[in-house]
C-alpha cells in the first residue's frame, strides 16, 4: 500500500513499487525483439490494423460513373484498335471489313468522348483541357490525342462512305492508324497515374491489358461485320489480341501482389472471370468456325466486344475496390519499407 499523499504541492510520501530499477530491462509479456523475461528486453506493439483516418478511408474512392469511365475506356480501345486495322484489309484489299472498321471506329471515339465530356460534368471542361499541352500529364496528352485523332477517324469514315478524295481517305485512314495504338493505351497510363493502389501497382502490365482488350475487340466487331471471305486476318488479330491480355493480366495477378486481390474478388473478379470466358469462347469460335459459318463468326465477334467491355468494367471496378479498403494502401507500404531496410541493411 502506498503512504504517498496528493496536495496542491504535488505528490509527497514514499510510493514502494514506483521506483526506478536501473538495468533491469521490462519484464512480463514481451514479444518480439527480446528474450521472455530477459534482461534487456523490448516491449513490442502489435502492429495496427490501420482501417480508416479518423473514421474515412485513407483514400478517397474514385468518384468516376462507371458506365462513363469505363465506357470510355472500352469503346476508346476498340476505335484506336479498329483504325489499325482498317488501314490492314485497305491495304491487303479487304473494303467491307475496311469500310466496317472506319465507320465503327468513327462511331466508338465519339462514343467514347460523350463518356468522357458527360463524366466532366460540363463540356466547356473537356475545351479547358486543350488550352494547355503538358507532357507529364496523362490527362493533358489524352485530351491533345483524342483531338487529333477524331478528325482523322471522321474524315477517314466519310471519305470511304462518300467515295470522295481517296488520295485523301487513304491518307486520313493512315493518320488514324498511326495514333491508333496510342488511343487504345493512353487510358491504362491514366488510370495508373493515380493513387488508386489496384491501378498503380498494375503500371507495367495495364497498358498491355488494354491493348490486347483493344485488338480483340477491333477484330470482333470485324467478324460481325464484314463477310467470311474478309475476315482471315482479323481471327488472327483475335487470338492475339485475347492471348496478350490473358497473358498480361495473369503477369498482373502475380506481381501487383496484395493491390491485385480486387481483380479476383468481388465485383471487379466478377466482370474480369467473365471477360476470361467471353473471351476463350470468342476465340475458340472464331478458330474454329468463323472461317466457315457467317453466323458462327459474328457470334464469335459479339463475345470478344462483350469479353474487352467486362475486362474494361473489372478493371474500373477493382480501383474503386482498392481504393476503399485502406489495406490495399498500407501493406503495400509496409512491404516497399521492409524491403528497403532489408537492402540497407544487407
Amino acid at each position: 500500500m502506498s503512504s504517498s499523499e496528493v496536495g496542491k504541492e504535488g505528490v509527497r510520501g514514499e510510493r514502494p513499487g514506483r521506483e526506478a530499477q536501473i538495468g533491469k530491462g521490462l519484464r512480463g509479456r514481451g514479444r518480439r525483439g527480446g528474450r521472455r523475461g530477459g534482461r534487456g528486453e523490448k516491449a513490442m506493439v502489435p502492429e495496427a490494423e490501420f482501417t480508416s483516418y479518423y473514421g474515412r478511408p485513407i483514400l478517397k474512392p474514385p468518384v468516376w460513373k462507371s458506365f462513363d469511365v469505363a465506357g470510355y475506356f472500352f469503346l476508346g480501345g476498340l476505335a484506336g484498335a479498329g483504325s489499325v486495322l482498317a488501314a490492314g484489309a485497305q491495304l491487303t484489299g479487304r473494303p467491307a471489313a475496311a469500310r466496317a472498321l472506319k465507320i465503327s471506329s468513327l462511331a466508338a471515339i465519339c462514343g467514347s468522348t460523350a463518356a468522357l465530356v458527360h463524366d466532366l460534368g460540363r463540356p466547356e471542361r473537356f475545351y479547358n483541357m486543350l488550352r494547355v499541352m503538358k507532357p507529364t500529364s496523362p490527362m493533358s496528352v489524352g485530351s491533345w490525342l483524342l483531338a487529333a485523332y477524331g478528325p482523322a477517324a471522321g474524315a477517314a469514315a466519310a471519305l470511304e462512305v462518300t467515295g470522295l478524295f481517296p488520295r485523301l481517305g487513304r491518307a486520313a485512314t493512315a493518320g488514324a492508324a498511326v495514333l491508333g495504338p496510342a488511343v487504345a493505351a493512353y487510358t491504362a497510363v491514366l488510370a495508373a497515374d493515380t493513387a488508386v493502389p489496384a491501378w498503380h501497382e498494375a503500371h507495367r502490365e495495364l497498358p498491355f491489358v488494354f491493348v490486347g482488350s483493344a485488338a480483340a475487340a477491333a477484330a470482333g466487331m470485324a467478324l460481325v461485320a464484314a463477310p467470311v471471305r474478309e475476315n482471315a486476318p482479323m481471327r488472327t488479330a483475335a487470338v492475339l489480341g485475347a492471348s496478350l491480355e490473358l497473358a498480361a493480366a495473369k503477369v498482373l495477378e502475380r506481381r501487383a501482389g496484395p493491390a491485385a486481390e480486387p481483380y479476383k474478388r468481388g465485383r471487379g473478379g466478377a466482370y474480369m472471370r467473365a471477360g476470361e470466358i467471353l473471351s476463350a469462347a470468342g476465340t475458340a469460335g472464331c478458330v474454329l468456325l468463323g472461317g466457315r459459318s457467317r453466323a458462327a463468326a459474328a457470334l464469335s465477334g459479339a463475345a470478344l466486344l462483350a469479353s474487352s467491355a467486362c475486362t474494361r468494367f473489372g478493371v474500373f471496378h477493382a480501383g474503386v475496390q482498392s481504393a476503399e479498403d485502406p489495406k490495399y494502401t498500407v501493406v503495400p507500404q509496409r512491404e516497399r519499407l521492409a524491403g528497403r531496410d532489408a537492402a540497407s541493411a544487407s
